[in-house]
């Protein structure tokens, strides 16, 4: 537990006692179904997940439990990783993507009309 004037950590990784690697509970503090959603989509099509799922624990909580099962002894923890990698990448490119077309734009209401 975090003492006051200490900030909580923005994920925290729960296990049952004795379950394997492959099953992890990871709570987001302050995030909600914006980043759960995207990164469920994400880590869903990795083939070595088996099942990916989140849920808001309650409407005045800002934090989403978020559950991955693996195949294969797969760590959980690295379908997690790469689907936020892949999430971070995908937004990076609709950011660029919008940049250039309102670059694009600005710069074609500086020509003067004909």
């Amino acid at each position: 537990m975090a003492e006051e004037g200490e900030k909580k950590p923005v994920l925290e990784m729960v296990q049952a006692d004795g379950a394997d690697d492959g099953c992890v509970t990871f709570v987001m503090h302050n995030e909600d179904h914006t980043l759960g959603n995207s990164l469920r989509y994400m880590i869903m099509k990795n083939p070595d997940v088996e099942f990916c799922g989140y849920t808001i624990t309650h409407p005045s909580e800002s934090k989403i439990n978020f559950r991955i099962q693996t195949r294969g002894g797969i760590p959980a923890v690295e379908p997690l990783q790469n689907g936020l990698n892949e999430l971070h990448e995908v937004c990076q490119h609709v950011l660029n993507t919008f940049q250039a077309r309102v670059n694009e734009f600005k710069e074609a209401q500086e020509k003067p009309m004909e």
